[in-house]
């Protein structure tokens, strides 16, 4: 991707200037961000996906009674009547099912990948939506049927009413007003407030982005740093030869205070370890993700390149490969090969025969896990 080039999905900006000029800065309208746009899945097969148990999905009514929320799976027999006004379907990770919405998600790449989410679809009768909100993270609002009306402000007042299972503003103060049509879109930064009603029948794609708070990724790495503690901080036992006799034996030795940081600090300061496993935190597939193992899978042929599974998720830094949660140092041409493999998700022939036997080993491995595939350019890079 050229991320110089001004392109219709950001209004005429460059990436670049997107990025410089509104990336966690401030709103963007763009008219026509993808002319001609149309569901990429109908009503009838976004309900389909509701139904499963491995999908994440949420049902959302708003009526006399106040609102109402269900978590999926949803069989077709939960929802309300299509006629019926003010409700909601929210379909989440709808990219890992669905291929052409997996393709769709990677014209957002100008992001880094450790920072892309996934794509939610959101259906909703006339009056349908989730109530004005804000959200902790980016995101990119694209108009895929009927018309949207979206609210937003910046706002300072963020009560939230008390008693409702949603997070809804007490004090929604709008400053501007929108109707998105089929391939209109709209992108907020985190913490704008918004409040989307649909006018008719209508459909909202949602581009999310990873925003890890602080502490919850402290706490993942510090679990995952202790699975390796006693390896890293070795297994020296505490000693206290110049221990005098005390006469108050509940205090906790000061020596030994010092001897638990000292253990601590061997397991926090060291900096390849930590790269290494916040790379395998942030390429961990979502829990609910499931690869299809190819059992038999033929070797690599020289004629045909491999693409990745569009669960699949791979990263890289400096001396490490980042794939579905594993880790594996790299250097070299294979480096080089598995970053344009990152990068593009996929690697034709040509540049695949250029990898050592190792790396080829290690493609059939992902291969067989269901990671990758064959690339056809015609076969699938998923399993429905």
């Amino acid at each position: 991707m050229d991320t110089t080039q001004p392109t219709p999905l950001l209004g005429g900006l460059s990436p670049q200037q997107f990025m410089q000029r509104h990336w966690q800065k401030r709103p963007l309208l763009v008219r026509q961000a993808i002319a001609g746009f149309t569901p990429l899945l109908d009503r009838a097969a976004l309900f389909a996906l509701a139904e499963r148990e491995e999908v994440e999905s949420r049902l959302l009514q708003c009526g006399d009674a106040g609102w109402k929320l269900r978590h999926g799976p949803l069989p077709r027999r939960a929802l309300p009547p299509i006629k019926k006004p003010n409700w909601t379907v929210l379909v989440q990770g709808v990219d890992l099912h669905v291929e052409a919405v997996h393709r769709l998600m990677q014209r957002f790449r100008f992001v880094p990948d450790a920072r892309l989410d996934d794509v939610m679809i959101s259906w909703a009768s006339d009056g349908g939506g989730v109530g004005p909100h804000f959200d902790s993270y980016d995101v990119f609002l694209l108009q895929a049927y009927g018309q949207r009306r979206w609210r937003i402000g910046r706002q300072k007042d963020k009560t939230l009413v008390e008693g409702l299972p949603l997070r809804i503003l007490a004090h929604f103060e709008p400053e501007e007003e929108f109707v998105l049509d089929p391939g209109d879109m709209l992108y907020l930064p985190p913490g704008w407030a918004h409040d989307g009603i649909a006018v008719g029948e209508c459909m909202t794609y949602s581009i999310g982005f990873r925003q890890p708070k602080r502490g919850e990724l402290a706490r993942e790495l510090l679990q995952r740093l202790a699975e390796d503690a006693e390896e890293v901080a070795g297994e020296t036992p505490y000693r206290d030869p110049k221990q005098p006799a005390v006469a108050a034996p509940g205090a906790i030795p000061g020596p030994m205070l010092d001897f638990a940081r000292d253990a601590l600090l061997a397991v926090l300061d060291d900096p390849e370890e930590l790269a290494c496993l916040l790379g395998e935190y942030l390429s961990e597939p979502k829990p609910q993700v499931v690869f299809a193992p190819a059992i038999g899978a033929a070797a690599p042929r020289d004629a045909v390149g491999v693409v990745l599974d569009r669960r699949t998720r791979m990263l890289y830094d400096e001396a490490r490969i980042f794939i579905n949660g594993e880790s594996y140092l790299a250097s070299g041409r294979d480096a080089q090969l598995m970053h344009a493999l990152a990068d593009a998700r996929r690697l034709d022939a040509q540049a695949l025969r250029k990898a050592s036997r190792g790396a080829r080993a290690l493609v059939q491995q992902w291969k067989e896990a269901g990671w990758l595939h064959d690339d056809d350019t015609t076969g699938p890079v998923g399993h429905d």
